[in-house]
């Protein structure tokens, strides 16, 4: 499967780790031990000397290559634990510091990891000194996920069933189930991952797209399962999976960077035909009316039908307001 920006963004941190502790390493051995050829290397270390522990030129790393061996100048002073220690900056220590509070409010965290976070706080606020000011005149709340993700962590924490009216935009309806919810988690949103009595199976539920909620005395009790590998992001494709291809002109290309995919073919025009797999394609109509006239799904026949009567409800829906 071709890499995305997620998986180059994994390369690159462990790319760092790799050559802290192999000054001088050679080119055709890294590339070897990160199953990549030595032109994607070199790319990677193009993009290297653009990071640091800031935005401020001298944190940022100092690597190149004569292209047989790789020299880091500057790892002592960037890498932790040696040279000076980790500064912030009056806006990194204001950002930092809005959102510690801002999980702080969070309804649903427990005592113990408040309590936590509230130390954590404090102590940052001492270190940045002046710098901490400006954090204080800004919050930030949650709302729509807030009274969910309570009743969720209650529901786990006392082993409870959940009944929830749940929005599954892949086929635009609410739905009514019942769930034994097994955890939660955050990969960009937070979801819960649960057992589904209505379809008997396991299923993951993004909090932001749960309409109602309600918690059961009803004991949950989902048959074991291991917990899913979710080091590969959410969504992981299977062998198995319909494929679907997409083609995309030159302002389509991050299709290629956001979904995982097969292969990612140059078109004439600087488009891509990408090809993926997933298991529900009905999902992928709302990409189609994202990308407009910069890409177009090819098959299979069924999500180009789809898809098409999906364009042309919107266009008419936006002729009826006056819009169009």
């Amino acid at each position: 499967m071709a890499a995305n920006a997620i998986d180059r963004t994994r390369r690159l941190l462990s790319l760092v780790t790799y050559l802290r502790d192999r000054p001088g390493a050679r080119v055709d051995e890294v590339a070897r031990a990160f199953s990549i050829t030595q032109d994607e290397l070199i790319s990677d270390l193009s993009v290297l000397p653009m990071c640091g522990t800031s935005f401020r030129g001298g944190d940022l790393l100092d690597i190149d290559t004569d292209g047989e061996h790789i020299w880091w100048h500057n790892a002592d002073a960037v890498g932790t634990g040696a040279g000076e220690p980790l500064r912030l900056a009056a806006d990194e220590a204001t950002a930092l510091l809005v959102a510690a509070r801002a999980c702080a409010t969070l309804p649903g965290l427990r005592d113990s990891d408040r309590d936590a976070l509230l130390r954590a706080t404090a102590k940052l606020e001492a270190a940045a000194g002046e710098s901490a000011g400006a954090s204080s005149r800004l919050s930030v709340t949650f709302e729509s996920e807030g009274g969910v993700l309570a009743e969720v962590d209650r529901a786990i924490a006392e082993r409870r069933r959940l009944r929830i009216r749940y929005y599954s935009p892949g086929r635009d309806e609410l739905t009514d189930r019942e769930i034994d919810p097994i955890r939660l988690f955050a990969v960009g949103h937070t979801y819960v991952e649960a057992w589904c009595r209505r379809s008997e199976a396991r299923r993951t539920f993004r909090l932001d797209r749960v309409a109602r909620i309600e918690l059961l005395d009803t004991p949950a009790d989902p048959p074991p399962v291991e917990p899913r590998d979710l080091s590969a992001g959410l969504v992981q494709p299977s062998p198995a999976d319909p494929e679907v291809v997409i083609e995309v002109g030159p302002r389509g290309r991050w299709v290629a960077e956001y979904y995982p995919h097969d292969t990612a073919e140059e078109l004439p025009d600087g488009g891509l035909r990408v090809t993926l797999r997933t298991p529900e394609p009905a999902t992928l109509r709302r990409l189609a009316l994202r990308l407009g006239g910069d890409g177009r799904i090819v098959s299979p026949p069924e999500l180009v039908a789809t898809a098409q009567g999906a364009a042309r409800a919107a266009l008419a829906g936006y002729e009826e307001a006056g819009l169009a």
